[in-house]
C-alpha cells in the first residue's frame, strides 16, 4: 500500500468514527444483504470513499445537496467524466444516504442526473460480422458468436451457467440481466454443436477441479447458504470458465470464476483490426448488429425488444424505423450470415 492509499483510508476512517461498524463496511454489508453484485459493490464503495475525501473528509451526515452537486460538478469540469459515470457516482451517494444512513431528505429528489448524449449505435454488415468472427478462435469465437447470434450483452454471456442453456429446445435463460431481470431468448441452431462440445470440456475440467479440491463456484444470492453443496455441482458451473483458479473475495473459497471480459474484448479488437473493418466495433456492436439485422429481416420490433430485454420499446426503436411485420418464429441472424 502506498502513502496515498494510507492517507486516503485514514481520512475515510475519520468519517467513520464512533462505536458502530466503519461506514464503508456498513455499505458493503447492506449491498450484500440486498444481493447486489460484487462489481456494483466495488464501484459504489469507490465512489463513496472518493466523495468523502473530496469533501474534506467530512462525515456524510454533515453534508447535503450542496456538497453532492459540487462533487458531481467537479467530476464533470475537472475529471471530464462521461454522463454515465456521473450518474453512477450519484447512484452510489444516494445509496449511501437512503440505504445505509437511512436518511430521506427532500433534496435527494431535486438532484438532476446528467443527460446522456443520444448517439446512433455502430452496426456491422452481415459480411463484416462474418469476417470479424472468422478471425476469432477458442472461447472468444464462441462467446462473440453468441453475442451476435442471440443479442446478449457480454457479461450476460459470460455469466451463463451450464443449466441455463437448453440445447434440445435451442433456447437459454439469461438470469440477472440489466436491471436484475431474467429473460428467455433463442439459441442459434448453428451453435448447438459447439456449445455441446464446450459443455463436455467444462464437465471434464470440473471433474479435475473436484479431485484437486477447488471445484467450488460462486453462487448468486443466498443459494450458497441454502444449498451447501450446490457450489460443487456441475450444473452451477460457468459455461465459459476462467482458465485460472481464483479465490472468491467474499467467501474465500477457491474455484473457477467465469472468463474475464477483457480477454474477449481484446480478442475482438484484434480481429476487427486484422480484417480491415473501419468501424469502432466492440462486443456491444455485435448486439446492435443482431437487433438491426432482425429488423431488416422483417421481425416485429416488440419481438426484438423482448429478445434484447429492453424495458421500453423506445430503446429498441433506435436501431431502425422499420415496424410492424410480426413473425411466428425467430431465426437467429447468425444462421443466415451466408446471405451477407
Amino acid at each position: 500500500m502506498n502513502a496515498g492509499d494510507s492517507e486516503g483510508q485514514s481520512g475515510v476512517a475519520e468519517a467513520e468514527s464512533g462505536s458502530r461498524p466503519r461506514l464503508l463496511d456498513q455499505v458493503r454489508a447492506r449491498m450484500r444483504r440486498l444481493g447486489l453484485s460484487l462489481r456494483t459493490e466495488e464501484a459504489y464503495v469507490g465512489w463513496i470513499r472518493r466523495f468523502i475525501l473530496d469533501s474534506g473528509r467530512r462525515h456524510p451526515d454533515t453534508m447535503g445537496a450542496r456538497e453532492v452537486e459540487a462533487f458531481l460538478s467537479r467530476l464533470a469540469s475537472h475529471g471530464q467524466v462521461a454522463a454515465s459515470t456521473q450518474n453512477q457516482a450519484l447512484s452510489a451517494i444516494l445509496f449511501l444516504y437512503r440505504e445505509v444512513l437511512g436518511v430521506q431528505l427532500p433534496w435527494m429528489d431535486n438532484i438532476r442526473r446528467a443527460k446522456r448524449p443520444e448517439r446512433l449505435p455502430v452496426v456491422l454488415s452481415r459480411a463484416e460480422v462474418r469476417r470479424v468472427i472468422s478471425r476469432l478462435h477458442g472461447l472468444p469465437h464462441l462467446v462473440c458468436s453468441l453475442l451476435y447470434g442471440s443479442g446478449l450483452r457480454l457479461l450476460e454471456a459470460l455469466r451463463l451457467r451450464m443449466h441455463d442453456v437448453d440445447l434440445g429446445r435451442c433456447e437459454m435463460i439469461v438470469k440477472h440481466g440489466k436491471g436484475g431481470k431474467d429473460r428467455r431468448t433463442m439459441l442459434p441452431a448453428s451453435l448447438v454443436e459447439p456449445l455441446a462440445q464446450q459443455q463436455v470440456r467444462v464437465a471434464e475440467q470440473h471433474a479435475v477441479d473436484l479431485r484437486l479440491g477447488v471445484g467450488r463456484v460462486q453462487l448468486p444470492g443466498a443459494l450458497a447458504r441454502k444449498y451447501s453443496g450446490a457450489s460443487r455441482e456441475l450444473r452451477w458451473q460457468f459455461l465459459f470458465p476462467s482458465p485460472r483458479i481464483s479465490r472468491d473475495p467474499r467467501s474465500g473459497d477457491r474455484g473457477r470464476h467465469h472468463l474475464h471480459e477483457c480477454s474477449v474484448q481484446r480478442a475482438l479488437k484484434q480481429a476487427v483490426e486484422h480484417c480491415g473493418v473501419d468501424k469502432h466495433a466492440t462486443c456491444h456492436t455485435l448486439r446492435h448488429s443482431f437487433a438491426t439485422h432482425l429488423l431488416e429481416d422483417g421481425y416485429d420490433i416488440r419481438t426484438v425488444q423482448e429478445l434484447l430485454g429492453h424495458s421500453d420499446v423506445a430503446t429498441t426503436q433506435i436501431y431502425t424505423h422499420v415496424l410492424g411485420r410480426g413473425a411466428n418464429a425467430v431465426r437467429s441472424p447468425l444462421d443466415g450470415t451466408e446471405r451477407g
